[in-house]
C-alpha cells in the first residue's frame, strides 16, 4: 500500500501537532501553577513548574541571547536539511526523527523569545498572566524556557563509606523538562538506535548532490 502522506506534509504535521501540544502544555501550566508548585500525578510521576534560562534540561554555558540566536540558526540549518532530504527521498523513519528533532528546538525558541513580553513574572505567591506586548517580566530572545514533567522513579541514601557522596540524596530521574524536551531526546535516541549509518549516508548524499548541482 503506499503512503498516502507525501514526506513534506508528514514532517509538517509532525513539528505542528507537537508545537500546539507543547504550547497548550506550557500555557496552562505558566498560567495556572505558582512558580516551583507541584502537582503529584503518582509516586514516580509530577508536573512541577519551573522555569529555566537555558537549553535542554535547564544547561546555561552561553549568554541567553546569543543562546537563543544560535536557536534560531540550529532551527534554520534543519528546515533546510529536512528539504534536502525530502528532495532526495529518505526514509520516512529519518524524516520522522529530524522533524521531532526540529520540533523541539523551535519549541524552546517560542518561550525565549515571546515569553518574556507576553507574560508576568511566575513568583512563588503569584501565578503569571497575560500582559500587553512588551510589559512582560524581560525583554524579547531572553524568556525563560518553561518546564513540567518531573520523574523522580526513586532515590535512595549513599551509604555513609563512600568518599565524597557518602550520605547524600540521590534521584533518578531528576530532571524536569518539557515536551519538546522529549521531542527532542525520542528523535536523537531512535536516530542513534536505527539510523546512525544512514545519518552520515545521507550528509554525503546531500553534499553529492549540491556539487553536482554547482558543477552544472
Amino acid at each position: 500500500m503506499k503512503n498516502t502522506i507525501s514526506k513534506g506534509w508528514l514532517s509538517l504535521l509532525i513539528v505542528m501537532g507537537i508545537l500546539i501540544l507543547d504550547q497548550i502544555i506550557k500555557i496552562a501550566v505558566k498560567t495556572n501553577m505558582y512558580y516551583n508548585e507541584s502537582i503529584r500525578i503518582t509516586d514516580w510521576f509530577y508536573i512541577h513548574f519551573v522555569e529555566n534560562p537555558g537549553m535542554a534540561f535547564g544547561m546555561q554555558v552561553i549568554p541567553k541571547a546569543v543562546q537563543t540566536i544560535g536557536r534560531i540558526l540550529f532551527a534554520g540549518i534543519i528546515i533546510w536539511y529536512i528539504g534536502r532530504l525530502i528532495k532526495a527521498n529518505c526514509k520516512r523513519g529519518y524524516l520522522i526523527c529530524i522533524s521531532l528533532i526540529l520540533a523541539g528546538a523551535i519549541g524552546n525558541i517560542i518561550d525565549s523569545i515571546f515569553y518574556g513580553v507576553i507574560f508576568s513574572q511566575s513568583t512563588l505567591s503569584e501565578v503569571a498572566t497575560f500582559v500587553p506586548i512588551g510589559h512582560g517580566y524581560t525583554d524579547w530572545l531572553y524568556g525563560k524556557v518553561v518546564d513540567m514533567f518531573y520523574f523522580p522513579l526513586f532515590e535512595f541514601n549513599w551509604p555513609g563509606w563512600m568518599p565524597f557522596i557518602g550520605g547524600d540524596n540521590f534521584i533518578f530521574f531528576s530532571p524536569i523538562f518539557n515536551f519538546t524536551d522529549a521531542a527532542i531526546s525520542c528523535g536523537v535516541i531512535i536516530l542513534l538506535l536505527f539510523y546512525k549509518k544512514y545519518s552520515s549516508d545521507s550528509i554525503h548524499m546531500i553534499k553529492n548532490d549540491l556539487k553536482s548541482k554547482l558543477a552544472s
